[in-house]
């Protein structure tokens, strides 16, 4: 057990350093749109996550901080398990 708790105290302290949101928006064009469209969003990094998921998917994200989702039809609609749209 004394063995264990080093590396767990090692794990935590470095994953608070890395932005979970950013690292699924793993491509380049991805990451770039998603900031942009998630600019001025309250909830930030829960914006940046799903904009990440849908742009993977899709390799698309519609232009502006909100709207334009007819750019982008595989963003537009993606639907979360309650029937609501799944991308910001």
């Amino acid at each position: 057990m004394k063995l264990y708790f080093p590396l767990l105290c090692f794990l935590l302290l470095t994953s608070s350093f890395m932005d979970p949101a950013m690292a699924l928006a793993t491509s380049p064009y991805c990451s770039d749109k998603c900031s942009t469209r998630c600019a001025v969003a309250g909830v930030r990094d829960r914006c940046i996550k799903y904009c990440g998921i849908c742009c993977e998917a899709c390799k698309c994200v519609p232009s502006g901080t909100y709207g334009n989702k007819h750019e982008c039809p595989c963003y537009r609609d993606k639907k979360n398990d309650k029937g609501k749209p799944k991308c910001p």
